[in-house]
Protein backbone atom coordinates (compact mmCIF):
# COMPACT_ATOMS: atom_id res chain seq x y z
CA UNK A 1 0.00 0.00 0.00
CA UNK A 2 1.56 3.47 -1.17
CA UNK A 3 -0.15 6.64 0.51
CA UNK A 4 0.16 9.34 -2.01
CA UNK A 5 -0.20 13.29 -1.01
CA UNK A 6 -0.77 15.65 -3.40
CA UNK A 7 -2.16 19.13 -4.35
CA UNK A 8 -3.97 19.49 -7.09
CA UNK A 9 -2.33 22.82 -8.39
CA UNK A 10 1.41 21.67 -7.79
CA UNK A 11 3.10 21.50 -11.23
CA UNK A 12 5.71 18.74 -9.86
CA UNK A 13 2.49 16.67 -9.16
CA UNK A 14 1.45 16.90 -13.04
CA UNK A 15 4.74 16.00 -13.94
CA UNK A 16 4.37 12.51 -11.71
CA UNK A 17 1.36 11.83 -12.93
CA UNK A 18 1.69 9.72 -15.91
CA UNK A 19 5.03 7.99 -14.74
CA UNK A 20 3.56 7.23 -11.20
CA UNK A 21 -0.10 5.32 -12.81
CA UNK A 22 2.01 3.49 -15.12
CA UNK A 23 4.04 1.84 -11.63
CA UNK A 24 0.49 1.81 -10.25
CA UNK A 25 -0.35 -0.49 -13.13
CA UNK A 26 3.34 -1.98 -13.65
CA UNK A 27 3.13 -2.98 -10.11
CA UNK A 28 -0.68 -3.89 -9.37
CA UNK A 29 0.10 -1.70 -6.31
CA UNK A 30 -2.91 -0.68 -3.83
CA UNK A 31 -2.56 3.38 -3.31
CA UNK A 32 -4.39 5.83 -1.01
CA UNK A 33 -4.99 9.31 -2.88
CA UNK A 34 -4.91 12.00 -0.10
CA UNK A 35 -5.31 15.57 -1.56
CA UNK A 36 -4.15 17.96 1.23
CA UNK A 37 -3.84 21.91 1.21
CA UNK A 38 -0.52 22.68 0.71
CA UNK A 39 -0.70 26.24 1.42
CA UNK A 40 -1.43 25.04 5.03
CA UNK A 41 1.43 22.79 5.35
CA UNK A 42 3.76 25.93 4.05
CA UNK A 43 2.32 27.98 7.04
CA UNK A 44 3.47 25.11 9.50
CA UNK A 45 6.47 24.31 7.44
CA UNK A 46 7.64 28.38 7.26
CA UNK A 47 7.86 27.92 3.36
CA UNK A 48 6.76 30.24 1.48
CA UNK A 49 4.18 30.50 -1.96
CA UNK A 50 5.85 31.11 -5.27
CA UNK A 51 4.89 34.75 -5.38
CA UNK A 52 6.81 35.14 -2.29
CA UNK A 53 9.68 33.57 -2.84
CA UNK A 54 12.89 35.45 -4.14
CA UNK A 55 13.29 35.85 -7.10
CA UNK A 56 16.24 34.06 -7.88
CA UNK A 57 14.53 31.11 -6.47
CA UNK A 58 11.42 31.86 -8.69
CA UNK A 59 13.94 31.76 -11.92
CA UNK A 60 15.62 28.64 -11.23
CA UNK A 61 12.07 26.92 -10.67
CA UNK A 62 10.38 27.83 -14.11
CA UNK A 63 13.62 26.89 -15.58
CA UNK A 64 13.57 23.28 -13.86
CA UNK A 65 10.18 23.21 -15.19
CA UNK A 66 10.75 23.69 -18.61
CA UNK A 67 13.49 21.46 -18.19
CA UNK A 68 11.77 18.35 -16.52
CA UNK A 69 8.83 19.25 -19.45
CA UNK A 70 11.18 18.61 -22.43
CA UNK A 71 12.88 16.02 -20.37
CA UNK A 72 9.53 13.82 -19.61
CA UNK A 73 7.89 15.06 -23.36
CA UNK A 74 5.08 16.14 -21.04
CA UNK A 75 3.34 19.77 -22.29
CA UNK A 76 3.63 22.36 -19.41
CA UNK A 77 3.12 26.18 -19.74
CA UNK A 78 5.59 26.96 -16.50
CA UNK A 79 3.63 30.15 -16.43
CA UNK A 80 -0.17 29.32 -16.43
CA UNK A 81 -3.11 31.96 -16.45
CA UNK A 82 -4.72 30.79 -13.75
CA UNK A 83 -1.82 30.30 -10.48
CA UNK A 84 -1.75 29.55 -7.84
CA UNK A 85 -5.58 28.98 -8.32
CA UNK A 86 -7.38 28.45 -5.19
CA UNK A 87 -6.85 23.79 -4.81
CA UNK A 88 -9.45 23.55 -2.16
CA UNK A 89 -12.57 22.97 -4.96
CA UNK A 90 -10.31 20.48 -6.96
CA UNK A 91 -8.86 18.60 -3.83
CA UNK A 92 -12.74 18.15 -3.03
CA UNK A 93 -13.70 17.25 -6.10
CA UNK A 94 -11.20 14.29 -6.07
CA UNK A 95 -12.29 12.91 -2.45
CA UNK A 96 -15.48 13.12 -3.46
CA UNK A 97 -15.18 10.79 -6.82
CA UNK A 98 -12.69 8.56 -3.99
CA UNK A 99 -15.84 8.26 -2.09
CA UNK A 100 -17.30 6.97 -4.93
CA UNK A 101 -14.75 4.32 -4.50
CA UNK A 102 -13.36 4.95 -8.51
CA UNK A 103 -10.09 5.38 -10.27
CA UNK A 104 -9.12 8.70 -9.74
CA UNK A 105 -5.95 8.54 -11.59
CA UNK A 106 -7.83 10.30 -14.84
CA UNK A 107 -9.64 13.12 -12.72
CA UNK A 108 -6.38 13.76 -10.61
CA UNK A 109 -4.44 14.23 -14.22
CA UNK A 110 -7.30 15.86 -15.97
CA UNK A 111 -7.48 18.36 -13.09
CA UNK A 112 -3.94 19.56 -13.35
CA UNK A 113 -3.78 19.52 -16.75
CA UNK A 114 -6.45 21.75 -17.08
CA UNK A 115 -4.28 24.31 -15.16
CA UNK A 116 -0.57 23.10 -17.08
CA UNK A 117 -1.28 22.66 -20.42
CA UNK A 118 -5.24 24.41 -20.93
CA UNK A 119 -5.12 27.55 -19.14
CA UNK A 120 -8.23 26.70 -17.32
CA UNK A 121 -9.12 28.13 -13.42
CA UNK A 122 -9.80 24.43 -11.46
CA UNK A 123 -10.99 26.95 -8.81
CA UNK A 124 -13.93 27.66 -10.81
CA UNK A 125 -17.70 25.32 -10.85
CA UNK A 126 -18.10 25.41 -14.33
CA UNK A 127 -14.51 24.35 -15.16
CA UNK A 128 -14.63 21.34 -12.59
CA UNK A 129 -17.86 20.21 -13.45
CA UNK A 130 -16.68 19.90 -17.36
CA UNK A 131 -13.45 18.08 -16.10
CA UNK A 132 -15.78 15.47 -13.95
CA UNK A 133 -17.88 15.05 -17.00
CA UNK A 134 -14.95 14.54 -19.32
CA UNK A 135 -13.53 11.85 -16.78
CA UNK A 136 -16.77 9.56 -16.55
CA UNK A 137 -18.43 11.39 -13.63
CA UNK A 138 -21.68 12.80 -13.58
CA UNK A 139 -20.15 16.53 -13.04
CA UNK A 140 -22.78 18.28 -11.32
CA UNK A 141 -23.38 15.17 -8.75
CA UNK A 142 -19.94 14.88 -8.26
CA UNK A 143 -19.53 18.51 -7.63
CA UNK A 144 -22.55 18.81 -5.21
CA UNK A 145 -21.13 15.34 -2.94
CA UNK A 146 -17.76 17.80 -2.97
CA UNK A 147 -19.36 20.52 -1.64
CA UNK A 148 -20.41 18.56 1.59
CA UNK A 149 -19.16 19.03 5.05
CA UNK A 150 -17.53 15.63 5.46
CA UNK A 151 -15.58 16.45 2.01
CA UNK A 152 -13.90 19.31 3.80
CA UNK A 153 -13.26 17.31 6.56
CA UNK A 154 -11.48 14.72 5.37
CA UNK A 155 -9.36 17.05 2.98
CA UNK A 156 -8.28 18.55 6.56
CA UNK A 157 -7.54 15.21 8.17
CA UNK A 158 -5.49 14.47 5.34
CA UNK A 159 -3.79 17.52 6.22
CA UNK A 160 -3.37 16.71 9.35
CA UNK A 161 -1.80 13.45 9.05
CA UNK A 162 0.62 14.35 6.03
CA UNK A 163 1.80 17.17 8.93
CA UNK A 164 2.17 14.36 11.22
CA UNK A 165 4.32 12.25 8.73
CA UNK A 166 6.98 15.26 8.63
CA UNK A 167 5.48 15.68 4.88
CA UNK A 168 6.34 19.50 3.92
CA UNK A 169 6.10 19.53 0.05
CA UNK A 170 4.63 17.21 -3.09
CA UNK A 171 4.23 15.16 -4.55
CA UNK A 172 5.04 12.30 -1.39
CA UNK A 173 4.58 9.00 -1.02
CA UNK A 174 5.15 7.10 1.99
CA UNK A 175 5.76 3.49 1.34
CA UNK A 176 6.73 1.17 3.95
CA UNK A 177 7.03 3.99 6.44
CA UNK A 178 9.26 5.37 4.28
CA UNK A 179 8.58 8.88 2.83
CA UNK A 180 9.88 9.57 -0.96
CA UNK A 181 9.31 13.59 -1.01
CA UNK A 182 9.28 14.60 -5.44
CA UNK A 183 8.28 13.70 -9.01
CA UNK A 184 12.18 13.22 -9.24
CA UNK A 185 12.14 10.69 -6.61
CA UNK A 186 10.12 7.78 -8.07
CA UNK A 187 12.77 5.93 -9.24
CA UNK A 188 13.91 5.35 -5.69
CA UNK A 189 10.00 4.70 -4.65
CA UNK A 190 10.13 1.70 -7.57
CA UNK A 191 13.64 0.42 -5.93
CA UNK A 192 12.01 0.21 -2.57
CA UNK A 193 9.02 -1.86 -3.71
CA UNK A 194 11.13 -3.98 -6.13
CA UNK A 195 12.86 -4.70 -3.20
CA UNK A 196 9.50 -5.62 -0.93
CA UNK A 197 8.67 -8.26 -3.27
Amino acid sequence: MIDYYFHSPSPWAYLAGPRFNALIKSRNLKVKWKPIDLPAIFKITGQKMVKDRAPQVQINRLNELRRWGEFLKMPINVEPKYFPPDGSPANELIIAAIILEKDVSSIVHNLMEAVWVKDKDIANVDVLIEIANNSGYEGEKLYDLSSKPEVKKILKENTDEAIKNHIFGVPTWIYNNELFWGQDRLDFLERAIEKNN
